[in-house]
């Protein structure tokens, strides 16, 4: 399957940039990762809890109001593998596997 992406939307003033860090606020990396899981479940209409994240990298840091995409293929083991990226530059990546449940 081939590579898709979308992009993944977190607002300029979300609250984890004032404390994360005071004077050059930068993403941290569970608000990230929540948001892409939360995406990528939704994409594949499963719940986004539990999961297994198998692995998980913090390339570079998402600075408030960067433009963030999504990157994301099917994995051979269910799952998925993704990256975000801020143009060409990588943010974070890793692969996850969702529950079998599925949706209402």
């Amino acid at each position: 399957m081939s590579e898709l992406a979308m992009p993944l939307s977190i607002a300029a003033d979300h609250p984890a940039y004032a404390g994360h860090f005071p004077g050059r606020p930068i993403l941290p990396g569970v608000v990230l990762l929540d948001a892409a899981l939360h995406a990528l479940a939704a994409r594949a209409s499963m719940q986004a809890g539990p999961v297994q994240l198998k692995s998980a990298k913090f390339l570079s840091p998402a600075l408030p109001g960067e433009a963030l995409t999504l990157h994301y293929m099917k994995s051979p083991a269910g799952g998925f593998r993704f990256e975000i990226r801020c143009g060409e530059r990588g943010v974070a990546s890793g692969a996850v596997v969702f529950s079998q449940e599925r949706t209402a």
